[in-house]
């Protein structure tokens, strides 16, 4: 699978999409980082809600 099919996943607290492509860089989290690969301690950046809080987004 390469980054360009990567799903993005929804924060359901605040609606921040977390893009593949574009990572986390704030968090050092790499453009091309699968949600999957996201550490499980990581927050949404905006709102700060665990990542558990993410769904896939459709």
């Amino acid at each position: 699978m390469n980054s360009q099919s990567l799903p993005a996943f929804r924060c359901e607290e605040c609606g921040y999409v977390y893009d593949p492509l574009e990572g986390d860089p704030d968090s050092h989290i790499p453009p091309g980082a699968p949600f999957e690969a996201v550490p499980d301690d990581w927050c949404c950046p905006v709102c700060n809600v665990s990542k558990k809080t993410f769904r896939l987004l459709s």
